[in-house]
């Protein structure tokens, strides 16, 4: 009956993964999910892009495993660390490691991805959640998405 909406969107905000998990799981198990479903296709022949440039996430996702697992794909982490991460990383001295690389402004594009976000939630078939199944839930979401899809298409240079 709950179920949580995760995404990955490109730098203008329209959604290119789309994915539900569980209501009561957290946000940051479907992270490693949600970086493997990329799949951009080439303008000439080829196998698709899988890696982004960059990532920019809140701060649910600033565990060690996630920004490793960015690290190992060759993908730039701009997550802000958590005050309690920062500090237990203080508190441990030298042994806590530098603290992680941060670009503030970039972090500042962020609310592009919150847009999407609020733009997917505000239309009222999903608003609403009367769906009881996930499939059906997961077919409007698809279907609001292509809107954007379609609605952006325009606008692109």
């Amino acid at each position: 009956m709950s179920t949580k909406v995760h995404q990955l969107c490109d730098g203008t905000g329209r959604p290119m993964v789309v994915l539900l998990g569980p209501g009561q799981g957290s946000d940051s198990r479907m992270f490693a999910n949600v970086l493997a479903a990329v799949r951009v296709p080439r303008a000439s022949s080829g196998r698709p892009r899988t890696t982004p440039d960059t990532v920019m996430a809140d701060k649910a996702y600033s565990s060690r495993a996630h920004r490793a697992l960015l690290r190992s794909r060759g993908i730039t982490a701009v997550i802000a660390e958590p005050k309690d991460q920062r500090a237990n990383r203080k508190r441990r001295g030298a042994r806590g490691g530098r603290p992680p690389a941060f670009d503030t402004h970039k972090y500042k594009q962020r609310h592009v991805v919150e847009n999407a976000f609020a733009d997917i939630k505000q239309w009222r078939a999903l608003a609403t959640r009367y769906d009881k199944h996930a499939l059906t839930y997961r077919a409007g979401l698809l279907l609001r998405v292509t809107l954007i899809w379609l609605h952006t298409l325009g606008d692109t240079p």
